[in-house]
């Protein structure tokens, strides 16, 4: 029997959550969020992580603009085919899987149609996060839009008061 402390710390602290990502590293990804869409435009990174026992863990993040330098050039996130390619082959060198994606909004976190019907990645239980105001500092958690795919151009809300529980980000991710 394996016993560890941050285990058992997590699930105290966040019971139900479903994805968790370290508090640094989403701190990162936030600001270089900010950064690459010059609060202008809308910039986007996936989340390459593992997934352990239903729940996903946050370990990397690929932006889209290394992925294809043409993501942002008509001011929302837009992905060529070969961006893909190379995102599956970069998680399969590094052992990890597409976890979630996040991207920005210029105002609130809700889910536009386009994000609606053309998931980043239309797997069943894919996560979408959306960062509000272009993720201009700060960032509070209870605004991020937080979307769980359902298939079929279904998606369940886990964003506002609900975003803390369901995706985690805090020390003991």
């Amino acid at each position: 029997m394996t016993f560890s402390i941050r285990t058992t710390i997590r699930a105290l602290a966040a019971p139900e959550h479903r994805i968790s990502c370290p508090r640094r590293l989403w701190r990162r990804i936030v600001e270089e969020l900010d950064r690459r869409g010059e609060r202008d435009h809308e910039a986007g990174v996936f989340l390459l992580g593992v997934n352990n026992r239903r729940r996903l863990e946050v370990k990397e993040a690929v932006f889209y603009d290394d992925l294809d330098r043409h993501a942002y050039d008509t001011g929302i996130c837009v992905l060529h085919g070969d961006a893909f390619a190379k995102l599956w082959t970069l998680c399969r060198e590094r052992g990890l899987t597409v976890v979630a994606d996040a991207h920005t909004h210029g105002g609130a976190a809700i889910q536009s149609c386009s994000d609606r019907t053309n998931p980043m990645n239309a797997r069943t239980g894919h996560v979408a996060i959306i960062v509000p105001g272009m993720a201009r500092p700060p960032v509070e958690h209870s605004s991020l839009g937080v979307y769980e795919y359902r298939g079929e151009h279904a998606w369940t809300n886990h964003g506002g008061k609900n975003a803390r529980r369901f995706f985690y980000v805090g020390l003991w991710s």
